[in-house]
């Protein structure tokens, strides 16, 4: 998700009404296919700061709790034989390093050696960033940067954003996607270990966001990512958020510090071709839309005196 300013979030939760019940409780969540446990919302209010939970012995996602940020962003953390790779830092104002320090020192225990950590971020937006002043100093750690240049750089990505680049974490390598649209850094990563594809906020279970510019550059990415799953196996997408309710075109409303009834995390790899489809039937402007497991949010870089669905029409 990205930060707004107060007038536009305004102007959001009213372009959701149609689309989300006014009732604080909707459907249960249907069970997930990858976790044992429901993901933490909000309802005790003395829920940790963040949940953990594993995929499997080497893969761990995190989740930041509502209450500490209505973003509550998941995290991942993934495990070679050599480096451990985090993929983003959450909002800031808690302790994540603490969490990743426990969870590494038992890896390094289990294993017998220790691990090299390696930062990287989704993007840029505050939400994924926020926690990297944490593991500033932190021995044997590299903190890669969220600009076009810096990403492109470390991951040896020499035409972007067609261009893919690489990883090797010791025994699991994983691959970087640009996917510019959301933000102008955005990246996917897909771990061929797991069959996941960390898909950050260009496809995840809420609200797209995209200015109405950048639309045709959002779709274009989501095209190269269809192309890429042509020749990959994705069994799951893994996003930077649930927004979405468990029914079908509902989000729940912005700011709120507990949930009840949310769409799991994981998508299937259809997602793909879902969100492909959305933007080829954009039509002649994008339009606030609701669809079964995800809303496209265009939004114009200055709404004043424009009003959803049709912010982006043009005057």
């Amino acid at each position: 998700m990205i930060r707004l300013a107060v007038p536009l979030v305004s102007a959001l939760l009213f372009a959701n009404i149609s689309a989300c019940e006014t009732s604080s409780r909707a459907a249960d969540a249907a069970p997930s296919a990858l976790f044992e446990q429901a993901w933490n919302s909000g309802i005790d209010p003395h829920e940790a700061a963040f949940q953990v939970q594993a995929i499997d012995a080497n893969t761990y996602v995190l989740r930041q709790s509502l209450r500490t940020s209505f973003e509550a962003p998941f995290l991942y953390l993934l495990f070679g034989t050599d480096k451990a790779l985090l993929i983003d830092t959450g909002v800031e104002g808690v302790d994540l390093r603490a969490v990743i320090d426990r969870l590494i020192d038992q890896h390094a225990a289990a294993e017998g050696h220790s691990f090299s950590l390696v930062v990287m971020h989704t993007h840029g937006h505050g939400d994924h960033v926020g926690g990297d002043a944490g593991f500033e100093g932190r021995p044997d750690t590299v903190i890669v940067g969220h600009s076009v240049e810096d990403v492109s750089a470390f991951f040896g990505i020499t035409d972007w954003p067609d261009g893919t680049g690489t990883l090797d974490l010791g025994g699991r390598t994983i691959e970087i996607l640009p996917t510019p649209g959301h933000h102008p850094s955005h990246v996917m990563i897909f771990d061929a270990a797991s069959h996941i594809l960390f898909s950050g906020d260009a496809i995840y279970p809420g609200r797209l966001f995209f200015e109405c510019g950048e639309a045709g550059e959002y779709a274009t990415s989501i095209d190269r990512v269809a192309t890429f799953a042509e020749t990959h196996q994705i069994d799951w997408l893994l996003g930077g958020h649930v927004e979405m309710k468990a029914k079908p075109g509902q989000a729940f409303g912005q700011q709120g510090k507990l949930r009840r009834g949310e769409h799991v995390l994981e998508l299937s790899a259809s997602a793909i071709t879902d969100v492909q489809a959305a933007f080829a039937g954009i039509g002649d402007y994008p339009r606030v839309t609701p669809f079964a497991e995800f809303m496209l949010l265009p939004h114009p870089a200055d709404p004043q005196g424009k009003s959803p669905p049709d912010w982006c029409k043009p005057s």
